[in-house]
């Protein structure tokens, strides 16, 4: 089948662009990404049909490949849609036969959504710290906006339990707690705060699904409390005992449920999921394939964040265990007064390299998000915004390793009162030092107007340890990428790795600290001798394709992941930007003086070869 397709075109229907991909295969048997349209998502009036929007990208698509392709490829009008539908020339495994040239249709048509607010869910388990939050990385994982977790010891009572799933309608309700042969009582309680609540969802005039996986023995009883209004789907127990997690069937549900109770709702989905080949897939959880089945096939561990208007999802992979959190409450434009509020004015402010106001700078942020969609007009707006990008950014990333840890509750043998008092989870699953590549993604990360800042925002944010790996999502396709690798993988992965990132280079972080201005690190070796001294930043020239083996040698004091002050020899890559040698130390703190602070930053920014405000 693969064999045959030659032609793919991807939508991904956000809540407010459409965004159109096509990748054809070259000459030499290669998958390219050849042109690319967007246009206004479509499910609100005056449309209402979420396929008007499609077919308004696929008309760009046509008019871009007529002006404009790659190398190695023709300049023609490729003729995507027929008969008011995008044409496609695979169906049911057989080739239609009414191609008349080689620029007719598409062999393959995929496409994700996030239009109409997403998939929204609430998840209910029993104690917060060890069912609930199993429950809520199957939801996160599986593509779904968390609304609110219920659990027996959250703090409320069943009135204002009833009252939250009232008020919020979820699409989906995911219920789990007990292991295998477990507690009985508590989840019949919460089955009983849901039926008395009697939810209506969003869309349609239907039952609202409430997926049960928790304790087997209470399926039955749980069934009976819910009644015949509920949608019930039992799925096996996320946790069917302390020490193991199960959160495949969980997931697999809410993708189905996805399908067959929100998209089918939806304005016009039920005729778009008619037009694609495969199974429309949630927009966050196509990411979220994409860089799971990309880590596993490269053998690494993986940090991605896509950085929004409205939230900043943060994905993680690391020894082949998956996560995904959303922060809805962190963005760029409609939520950038939430970032301010959370981070506070000072902690945006530090990241300044110029003497500001305080009150300017809220005030300029207040009206961002009054006009969403405005643009720095200047190189000091432009400063202002990508300081709030990397507290938008470290307060996600904080938020995701509090729930990417190990499980609660393994091998600890406690009575009721002490599990209710349980505090955390375990150690969180994000080792820094373990990391292999960051990839940013999201406007101000991707459309920065020099990859050296999307970079410096990155080293700032997330403070990567040791020898990390730089990149940039250059157009945002990682969505289409992600429904297309469930279903090619090979192609999926070439366009990845040759049109879809953007490697900015190797970065080598020392972790440790010490005094301003002593030795730090020295790298050498394949043309390479530099020695950096603690807080300096410094660039090697070194282009993509390029590749330099080194010797890192720490201090004694600091460590680059082979041990404090032991030597580390690695393969290192450039990039856009090069091979960049963090000397700042871990954790990264910035001076307290404001004057001394502001000539560090300038500093930092004369490293990176970016310009200086006035």
């Amino acid at each position: 089948m693969s064999e045959d397709i030659r032609r793919i075109v991807a939508t991904d229907c956000g809540s407010t662009t459409t965004k159109a991909i096509m990748i054809e295969r070259n000459d030499q048997g290669q998958y390219r990404l050849v042109a690319r349209g967007e246009a206004p998502t479509t499910v609100e009036k005056p449309f209402e049909n979420v396929t008007v929007g499609v077919l308004n990208a696929m008309t760009e698509l046509e008019e871009v490949s007529e002006a404009h392709v790659p190398e190695g490829f023709t300049a023609a009008k490729r003729n995507l849609i027929r008969d008011g539908q995008v044409w496609r020339m695979i169906k049911d495994g057989k080739r239609s036969e009414d191609r008349t040239a080689d620029n007719d249709g598409a062999d393959m048509y995929v496409s994700t959504s996030s239009a109409g607010g997403g998939l929204q869910m609430m998840v209910a388990g029993v104690v917060k710290e060890m069912s609930a939050e199993s429950a809520e990385r199957a939801a996160l994982g599986a593509g779904a906006i968390l609304m609110d977790t219920l659990a027996v010891n959250d703090g409320r009572q069943d009135f204002e339990r009833v009252e939250r799933l009232r008020k919020l309608r979820p699409d989906i309700i995911l219920m789990s707690g007990g292991t295998d042969g477990g507690t009985k009582t508590h989840l019949v309680d919460m089955a009983e705060v849901i039926r008395r609540a009697d939810p209506k969802p969003r869309f349609g005039d239907m039952k609202l699904p409430v997926i049960f996986a928790g304790n087997k023995e209470v399926r039955e009883e749980v069934g009976e409390v819910l009644g015949e209004t509920i949608a019930l789907k039992v799925v096996d127990n996320l946790r069917p005992t302390l020490e193991k997690e199960n959160l495949d069937p969980a997931r697999d549900e809410i993708h189905e449920l996805f399908l067959e109770h929100v998209m089918q709702q939806a304005p016009g989905y039920s005729k778009l999921l008619e037009w694609a080949s495969e199974e429309v897939m949630a927009t966050p959880n196509a990411v979220g394939k994409l860089l799971k089945a990309y880590a596993d096939e490269e053998g690494i561990n993986i940090l991605g964040v896509d950085i929004g208007g409205a939230t900043t999802d943060v994905f993680s992979v690391f020894d082949g265990v998956y996560n995904r959190t959303v922060s809805a409450n962190l963005g760029m434009s409609y939520s950038i007064c939430n970032v301010l509020k959370e981070a506070g004015t000072e902690n945006i402010a530090r990241w300044l390299p110029f003497d500001i106001d305080p009150f300017e700078v809220r005030n300029r942020l207040r009206n961002k998000m009054i006009r969403p969609t405005t643009i720095p007009h200047s190189y000091e707006d432009l400063l202002i915004e990508q300081a709030v990008s990397r507290e938008a950014l470290r307060l996600a990333f904080d938020h995701h390793k509090s729930l990417a840890r190990s499980l609660t509750g393994v091998q600890q043998q406690r009575d009721v009162g002490q599990i209710f008092a349980q505090e955390s989870s375990g150690d969180t699953l994000v080792k820094m030092l373990n990391l292999d590549m960051i990839i940013g993604s999201g406007g101000v990360l991707s459309h920065a107007p020099k990859r050296a800042q999307s970079a410096l925002m990155m080293l700032d944010a997330y403070q990567p340890e040791g020898v990390t790996m730089i990149t940039v999502d250059s157009i945002f396709m990682m969505p289409h990428l992600g429904v297309l690798s469930e279903h090619f993988f090979e192609a999926a992965k070439q366009v990845f790795d040759y049109d879809c990132i953007v490697k900015c280079g190797h970065c080598i972080a020392p972790v440790g600290t010490g005094k301003e201005g002593d030795p730090c690190v020295r790298v050498k070796g394949d043309g390479i001798d530099e020695a950096i001294k603690v807080g300096e930043i410094k660039v090697i020239p070194v282009g993509r394709h390029e590749f330099k083996q080194v010797t890192i040698e720490p201090e004694k004091t600091f460590d680059v992941g082979a041990g404090k002050g032991k030597p580390l020899s690695v393969k290192l890559e450039g990039g856009t930007v090069g091979i960049m040698i963090d000397g700042r130390g871990r954790p990264l703190n910035l001076p307290e003086d404001n004057a001394t602070r502001i000539a560090k930053l300038r500093e930092w920014l004369g490293a990176m070869g970016l310009p200086l405000p006035n």
